[in-house]
This record gives C-alpha cells, structure tokens and sequence, in this order.
C-alpha cells in the first residue's frame, strides 16, 4: 500500500513520472502482485483524497510534468525544483503553486502548438469523458474565478447554474476551461500508462472510492438534487462516524449526504457512472466506509462534533442490485471496519464481497478476536494496517503491556521484529490476499504514518526515499510470498531461471 504522492520524486511530491515506473520493478523484485493506493482524486483544503472536488477527475499534482517537457511544452528551467522541497515530506504550499503554474505553462505551449496527433487524441479525451469533464472544468474555472470561495457564496446565478449564465462563463473563459481539461487528459493518459505498465509487469491495482464526496465539488455542484441540501444549497446534515477507535468524540468528516430516494428513481445512474470510472483507473476497488451503504451515521451540520448524530437506512441491496446489473462481475472489496452490524455482513456475503482483517485491532481482547489471522476466511483482503493506523513500530511502542503480551505470545515473537512478524503471520493466514503499507515494510516510526483521523493538519504528506529500501527487505519480502504461494507463477519461473 503506497499512495502516489508518497512516491520519490524531485518535484516535492510523488507523481506518475520516473520513480513511480522504478517502484513498479521493485515491487514485481519484492515478489508482489498488488498495488493498492488512496483516491487518485483532486485534493482540497486538509490535502486529503478522501475529500476530493470532483468523484471523477483525478488529482492534477500527481501529473509528471518531466514528460510535458519531454513534448516541447516545458523548458528545461521549468524542470528547477523548488529549494524548499524535502524528500521525506509533501509541503502542499510550495507544491501545490510549483507545479500549478508549470502545467499552465504546458496548457499554454500545448493549445499553441500546431495540431498533431496528441491534439486529436486531446479532443477524443474531452469528447468520451464529456459527461463530467464539463461541468468539472466549469467548477474549476468558475471557483478560480471566485477565489475558491464555496460555491453557495458564488453569485446566485451560477449557484444555480442558469444556463445563460453558464455560457456566458464558457465564452469569456474558454482559456481557463481549457486549462483544466488539459490537466484532466495529462492525468488520465499519464496513469493509463503506469498502470498499463504495472499490469503488464504482473501488478495489479487497487483502487480506491470515498463512499462521499466534498461539499466543494462539482459533483454536488451540478447534482444539487442528489444530496441534502437546504434552500440555500447548504448542507443540512452531514457525514460522519460515532465514537470509536480512532476518535473518542467520534469523526465529523462534514461530506454532504445522499438523498438515496433520488438516486433510486434514477437507477443509481450517477453511482454506477462512478464505478465505471473507478474501474477505468484500477483493477480492483476498495469501496470505503461500506456500512454506509447499510445505515449512515446523519449529524446536523451545525454540530461541533459526531457525537450527537443518528444511524439513518442507506440503499442497501438497491444499490449493490443496480451494480449486478451493470457489472457482471463486481471487482469491489468492501471496507467494513468501524461499528459492524449483522446486516451489513449479510450485505457484504450476499454480494460476495471481500471484506477487511486489521492485524492491528487483533489482540485488545482473547482468542475469539475476529481479527486475529485463525479466524480469516479465503474471501477477505488481510492488512498489518491501514493508511489510518499508525505503523506497526509506532503502535507497538504505544500498545498496552496485556496487547503486547498477548501478540508475542500468538505470534511466537520476541517482538524485535515485530512487524516481520505481523506480515508473516497475515502471509500464512487463508486470506486470498494480504496488504502491507509500505511504512512497515520499511520498518518506519509514527512521524512516518500517513493519516492520523480527526487531526486537521500533518497528515497525507509521507513520502519515502528510495534509500530507506534496503536489498535485504526486498529479497526477504519476496521469500516471505514465495514461502507462502503468494508469488504467480510467471515470477517464479523468473527467479528459477536467473
């Protein structure tokens, strides 16, 4: 599990350039048949991708401007990193405006060229992506225009989206628009390739869907009638989980909430358009906070905390039946972690999903802990942890002296390499497929973990150097899949033969 941002680089962040082909190789080196990464959305204000302006275009930072260069868009001045970028962290506020102003630059070179091939396959892209590049690309544009300032406060006109004055946007801010789409088919063709590449490598992708989107987004934008909304198009409630692990006051992640009465007269037509999309981007896809599809915990929108929230029915069955019909073969895997009732089991099991197994969350209790590896079923995606947890050096300096105890008896362990140990014993376990982030895979400390739920600041800026990746952690994560048939067959046949 490694996010793209999180990549190597010399541009302040991961991208889709050169290290992100080179870790293509060492994993397929390390004996490993999937990638999973987070959202590849576009980020806002927090950086999160769980929290993205749009479900559909992609985060225009991961772009490698290196290869907009390498087509005339860019000089090589262009290509000077900023003085300011670490290798170990992403600084949003130098990153975010170095590159901007480079791919306006390239957007800038690229309309002025003269038409060529990549021109024609620039208007192929807008014309098959139409249905949500446009109304993203007027988002875009529009919230540039209005200093990034929600979209309720934009003038009343554009708030709702007369048509009048939305062409009026389209003739007097052709530049902008086509700005944005640039961007938009820079992204696609570049990640169409890496993943083309990964694939062909014997990679596989996971991707990722946030079950919500943002209030600033365009897909709540121009879906108004989609989500709950009040008459001034602000939310009336709001997204969030009660009290758990992570958080004693629960999480008030502030995500509009779906009017799933609408969405049913429609077919679940934008769901399903979103699903397809997801599934032209990866493999597979990790279905985020799953038990909201079930019941949906509904805070009012003034609440300071989660706390005071309701469990309100989700879509359930509706939904999943809708996606039967347009997907033969569901590639889900659904994330049910949190608060799990029977029915969202019965959910998951009635469409064959596979669900999730923490070995983190495994040994607070006894043997009869559902996380703990003896209690796996083949139908189930196992992880040391997640992008929300600490890593497992982090969490094991900070777990309670019974957990500790507890984990070095069932693992066996003296706990000196207790990560080796924890993603040894998820390999030996009956899961169909094991995960390791790829903190603990290098044997990282907290001020490596990527994601820290309900702190505002700090979090999604990790990055690794490939440094830290030392030849006896690949060669001993290939043995590990190897000792356990976790290695396909045509990587086998290729260490055989050198």
């Amino acid at each position: 599990m490694l996010h793209p941002t999180s990549l190597p680089g010399p541009f302040g962040a991961g991208d889709f350039g050169t290290d992100a082909y080179k870790f293509v190789d060492w994993l397929v080196s390390a004996g490993q048949t999937y990638w999973q990464i987070l959202p590849l959305g576009e980020v806002d204000q927090g950086n999160s991708p769980y929290m993205s302006m749009s479900a559909f275009a992609g985060n225009i930072l991961l772009i490698d401007i290196a290869e907009l260069s390498g087509h005339g868009w860019l000089s090589s001045d262009d290509l000077v990193p900023h003085p300011g970028f670490q290798p170990g962290r992403v600084d949003f506020t130098l990153v975010r405006p170095f590159r901007v102003e480079r791919l306006r630059r390239a957007a800038n070179n690229f309309f002025a060229s003269a038409h060529n091939d990549m021109h024609r396959d620039y208007v192929e892209f807008c014309t098959a992506e139409n249905e949500w590049l446009e109304d993203y690309a007027l988002f875009m544009t529009i919230a540039h225009r209005e200093s990034w300032r929600e979209w309720s406060r934009w003038p009343t006109e554009l708030m709702h989206r007369e048509p009048q004055a939305l062409r009026h946007i389209e003739k007097t801010c052709a530049e902008e628009i086509g700005f944005w789409k640039f961007c938009q088919w820079s992204f696609a063709r570049q990640w169409s390739n890496l993943r083309l590449y990964a694939n062909e490598q014997g990679v596989q992708i996971i991707g990722d869907v946030p079950i919500f989107v943002a209030y600033q987004s365009a897909d709540v934008w121009s879906h108004q009638e989609l989500f709950e909304l009040d008459e001034n198009c602000h939310s009336s409630v709001v997204a969030g989980v009660p009290p758990d692990y992570f958080s004693e006051t629960g999480q008030l992640w502030g995500n509009p909430l779906y009017r799933w009465d609408i969405h049913e007269k429609t077919g679940y037509v934008w769901w399903i358009a979103r699903l397809k999309h997801a599934l032209k981007l990866a493999n597979f896809v990790r279905i985020d906070h799953f038990r909201g599809f079930v019941s949906y915990w509904e805070i009012p929108a003034n609440a300071p905390t989660a706390i005071n929230g309701k469990w309100v029915t989700g879509p359930g069955e509706k939904l999943f039946e809708a996606f039967i019909k347009a997907f033969p073969h569901l590639p889900i895997i659904a994330e049910d972690l949190g608060l799990i009732t029977p029915d969202v089991i019965e959910l998951r099991e009635k469409f064959n999903l596979p669900g999730m197994r923490i070995l983190q969350f495994a040994f607070a209790e006894g043997e009869g802990n559902y996380f703990l590896p003896h209690h796996y079923v083949p139908n189930c995606i196992a992880y040391t942890g997640t992008h929300d947890n600490d890593t497992i050096l982090g969490w094991w300096s900070n777990v309670s002296d019974h957990e500790k105890a507890f984990a070095k008896n069932y693992l066996h362990s003296d706990g000196q390499k207790i990560q080796w140990d924890m993603m040894r014993a998820i390999s030996s376990s009956v899961a169909n497929v094991v995960i390791f982030p790829m903190q603990d895979v290098l044997g990282l400390s907290s001020e490596h973990r990527m994601n820290t739920p309900g702190q505002s600041t700090g979090s999604w800026e990790w990055r690794f150097s490939w440094d830290q990746v030392e030849p006896w952690q690949t060669q001993a994560l290939a043995k590990m899949s190897l000792e356990y048939d976790r290695i396909p067959i045509k990587t086998q046949l290729k260490r055989k033969v050198q």
